[in-house]
């Protein structure tokens, strides 16, 4: 039986363009953290702390350094206790989670959003999933589990968490696995057709 290395290479060249694709674009670093309906808040060059304790310019955003009580500056760092990171999670269920777990070298986003100063990487394990609610109240806007307590926001995920990973990996793992079938299967008819043409030729 022969082997073809071109489309084994092909194959593989494609699996990893599919792998790659669920990666999404980047988000700047000034909006890192923060859910899309709030980009307009966050757009003016002056920018009021969500409380309306207190107002800071918008080179403060994800300064590391925490300027409101709430921590409407620091969505995308663990500067502040009160604050909350939104992971996109393109492909998949949006969530928010506490900014003490950022940057702390555990991937708590699914497309590792919230591991993001560069000393640890997450892979993107986003395939498929839902939306989390979003409500906006006179422009200052939550999530719909903000007012759950920590406690038992932390047994929820912890719960959740490694069924939903492997879940995840799961459905990656079958599209993946259906696509290099469907992939093969044309190669191979690829491949007889172009020996049927070459014996009609021969015979000719």
């Amino acid at each position: 039986m022969e082997t073809y290395p071109m489309e084994i290479t092909f194959v593989s060249l494609l699996s990893a363009i599919l792998l790659l694709a669920t990666v999404h674009s980047p988000v700047s670093a000034a909006l890192l953290g923060v859910h899309p309906l709030d980009e307009k808040y966050f757009a003016s060059h002056v920018i009021k702390c969500k409380d309306g304790s207190k107002s800071f310019n918008r080179e403060r955003l994800n300064d590391n350094y925490c300027d409101c009580v709430d921590g409407t500056d620091e969505p995308g760092t663990s500067a502040c206790p009160k604050s909350k990171f939104y992971c996109r999670n393109l492909g998949s269920t949006p969530q928010f989670i506490f900014s003490s777990r950022v940057n702390d070298r555990i991937c708590d986003c699914c497309d590792g959003s919230d591991e993001n100063d560069g000393s640890f990487r997450c892979p993107n394990t986003c395939i498929m999933g839902g939306n989390i609610e979003y409500k906006s109240d006179n422009g200052v806007s939550f999530s719909t589990n903000e007012h759950s307590t920590v406690s038992d926001l932390d047994n929820i995920k912890e719960t959740k968490k490694g069924m939903n990973e492997l879940i995840e990996k799961l459905k990656g793992l079958k599209v993946l696995i259906i696509l290099q079938f469907v992939l093969i299967g044309f190669l191979v008819i690829f491949r007889m057709s172009r020996r049927r043409a070459m014996s009609k030729r021969r015979r000719r």
